[in-house]
């Protein structure tokens, strides 16, 4: 663990609610579903809008938001008592632990430290005027959401994030009730790896089959915001640390993301 994380305060009573207009929280009940991949193309196209956004990732043992925006090795330090967010471009901001550890660092934490660092982020970090706040949080219904939900309480809307195939679908249901039990507007479901169409030949291939999400949410009573297609580049984009929605938008990948974020705004 780096010392600059160790020098900054825990445990704060301040209170910015009031100037984020929006929060969302993206969350899901299994790993390897593209949450992160999603949560961070989501903030870039909001601020691509015009929006100020504030892009938070809660995931303390596995933070891959800074991977994905390409600002890993950036550090964050505080100013008289707060934290100053790092800098995607002039109108998205971005906290994550990622700033504060090396990259092997293996953060061993219990909930009461998880929840002193997530109201941290909240109430520290000089967010400002956001119309915004897209958290990213970990697989799973435990500390980190569970924390995001009673700070922020209601108001709050949540993003489920699925594969198409029957094993993601049993345990994204999880972080639906999940939702439903901290009183979480449910803004929708998406339902991600959903087909791949061959850039040469046209033809689609439903790798992971097709539908799950939308079957799940239609079950629950929930939105079906939509689906987003395989697409090799946005591993590759991902991995160089170049997010996907900026440099390719003419894909099917590209307007999927389009339609769902035209939904959610």
């Amino acid at each position: 663990m780096s010392s600059d994380f160790n020098s900054v305060r825990i445990g704060t009573d301040g209170n910015q609610f009031d100037n984020i207009k929006n929060r969302i929280l993206v969350l899901s009940g299994k790993g390897g579903v593209g949450k992160s991949t999603f949560a961070a193309n989501l903030a870039i196209a909001l601020a691509l809008k015009g929006k100020n956004v504030g892009l938070m990732d809660i995931d303390m043992h596995g933070p891959s938001i800074p991977r994905i925006l390409g600002l890993q090795g950036e550090k964050v330090y505080g100013s008289e008592g707060s934290i100053i967010p790092t800098k995607y471009r002039k109108n998205l901001k971005v906290m994550s632990v990622g700033f504060f550890t090396e990259a092997d660092d293996a953060v061993i934490w219990r909930g009461p430290m998880k929840h002193n660092v997530i109201k941290q982020f909240l109430n520290d970090v000089v967010w400002e005027e956001l119309d915004y706040m897209v958290i990213d949080s970990p697989p799973g219904t435990g500390d980190e959401p569970l924390s995001i939900a009673q700070i922020l309480g209601a108001g709050t809307k949540a993003i489920v994030v699925t594969t198409p195939q029957d094993i993601s679908v049993s345990d994204v249901r999880k972080s639906v009730s999940f939702c439903k039990q901290v009183s979480l507007d449910i803004l929708g479901v998406v339902e991600n790896m959903s087909g791949f169409v061959c850039p040469h030949c046209g033809k689609r291939t439903d790798i992971f089959k097709s539908g799950g999400g939308e079957k799940m949410a239609t079950d629950m009573g929930i939105p079906f915001l939509g689906r987003i297609p395989i697409d090799p580049k946005v591993v590759e984009y991902s991995d160089a640390g170049t997010p996907y929605i900026e440099e390719v938008r003419d894909s099917e990948t590209a307007k999927a993301f389009d339609e769902i974020i035209a939904k959610i705004v």
